[in-house]
């Protein structure tokens, strides 16, 4: 057979750009989006707003990018070395052939079997009726003493006193210290609401602690923590984080409140509305006085008319003397009962004013005063010493550099063909010609002759 008749199959070529393509479109038709979790780095974010990172395991690691439309909605910012559970779908970058994960979602890693632990407890209680309204108790109108759970150095217990204090001082408060975060939180929290409800010296309880992440709120998200609740003697009120945080206690409490500061505000009324409320049934109460006394001068005037047409004598006389004696009772009455009331309202006044946050708020602000001009000194004494830093570090750095060697009156000699620096004399031959660096200026020579160094003695 000869060459002319053996034809060889018609090859289907492909380009490298073809095959990434196609490599693309099968991953991204043949894989759904995917969930997949590792640590975040080689985080980058150029100015496009775009963020890529690389996601990594104990094995291996996998190229991500993130958009910035997507970076834009989330709530959670990468940054090197964070755990993140990603929703992902796969895809090929074609210049380089390299696959990489195109981020939808991301959340911190753990977060999502939180809130999974969440709404399945969620639902356990809910079932079980421990979240009904009918269950719910009522608070007390005016308490004789509140007590706050909480722990005893957040802001939360600050946050709470403060309010006390502005509107209704009167009322006594007993903190029972526990921590609010951390292991074994949740069942030092129950113990302080069952040690609260037994030792009964509290009309309402406030369960608080301030803002933070799921995981810092977690406590108030235990189940021991939600039947404590349920279980205490006392009405609980809960300001647990920032009004967008709900946790399992707020769902348990009787009544919930936005915030740590919302639930003082819950459990005690307004002193300044009750001074209003005071001054105007007192005000009510003389114009009821006045009219009594009215009605009776009109009673007193008609029997005065009657005696005159009857002529009763000493009996009259008598009637008279009763009468002016029960009209000086009602009248020393009424007036003992105005200065009584009068008496309580100054004494309310004086305790608000006693109570007035304005030197707390002087010494608050003489604190910040001090702090500023402390972080003043402290910047100006750090920029002192990064700038000696800075000066010793450039004069170390002339001490070493090959600029200074030459100033000395060395020089550097290098081939002219290829740049290359001469290090031995056996690299050079007569007629061959050498460039000299010098500390100012070069010097083109030529090579006369060469000499080995001796060789040296051994010791």
């Amino acid at each position: 057979m000869s060459s002319e008749d053996f034809e060889l199959p018609e090859r289907d070529v492909w380009t490298v750009a073809r095959l990434n393509r196609e490599v693309r479109l099968l991953l991204e038709t043949g894989l759904p989006a995917l969930w997949i979790e590792g640590e975040v780095s080689n985080l980058a974010r150029p100015a496009s707003g775009h963020v890529y990172f690389s996601l990594k395991d104990e094995a291996a690691q996998v190229r991500c990018v993130m958009w910035r439309s997507t970076a834009l909605k989330l709530a959670v910012s990468p940054r090197n070395g964070m755990q993140l559970l990603l929703r992902a779908r796969l895809t090929v970058y074609e210049p380089r052939g390299e696959y990489q994960l195109v981020t939808e979602y991301a959340e911190e890693a753990g977060e999502g079997a939180l809130r999974r632990r969440f709404e399945a407890l969620k639902a356990k209680l809910l079932d079980e009726g421990l979240f009904a309204e009918s269950a719910k108790r009522p608070l007390p109108r005016l308490p004789r003493r509140i007590g706050v759970i909480t722990s005893p150095s957040g802001a939360a217990v600050r946050d709470i006193l403060h309010v006390l204090r502005r509107r209704f001082p009167a009322v006594p408060v007993i903190i029972y210290p526990t921590p609010v975060q951390g292991d074994g939180a949740a069942a030092k929290i129950a113990a302080a609401l069952a040690t609260a409800s037994q030792r009964a010296e509290c009309d309402v309880l406030i369960l608080a602690r301030g803002g933070g992440s799921l995981e810092d709120l977690w406590s108030f998200n235990e189940e021991v923590v939600a039947r404590a609740i349920r279980a205490s003697d006392i009405p609980v009120v809960s300001g647990i984080g920032h009004e967008v945080d709900f946790t399992i206690a707020d769902f348990a409490a009787d009544l919930r409140a936005p915030t740590p500061s919302g639930a003082a505000e819950l459990v005690v009324p307004d002193a300044l509305e009750w001074l209003r409320r005071l001054n105007k049934d007192a005000g009510r109460l003389r114009n009821a006085m006045s009219r009594q006394l009215g009605t009776l001068a009109q009673k007193l005037d008609w029997q005065r008319r009657r005696l005159a047409v009857a002529h009763p004598g000493q009996r009259l006389r008598q009637h008279h003397q009763r009468l002016d004696e029960l009209e000086g009772r009602l009248r020393r009455a009424i007036d003992s009962a105005i200065a009584t009331r009068q008496r309580r309202l100054a004494h309310a006044g004086a305790v608000l004013v006693a109570q007035s946050p304005a030197r707390r708020v002087q010494a608050t602000r003489e604190r910040v005063d001090s702090l500023q001009q402390r972080l003043r000194t402290s910047a100006r004494y750090r920029l002192q010493s990064l700038r000696s830093r800075v000066d010793a570090s450039g004069h170390a750095l002339h001490t070493v550099s090959p600029l200074a060697t030459l100033e000395r009156g060395y020089a550097i000699a290098t081939d002219p063909r290829d740049g290359t620096i001469l290090r031995d004399a056996r690299q050079l031959a007569a007629g061959d010609r050498i460039e000299l660096r010098l500390a100012r200026g070069q010097v083109e020579a030529e090579v006369t002759t060469t000499h080995d160094d001796p060789p040296r003695k051994s010791s």
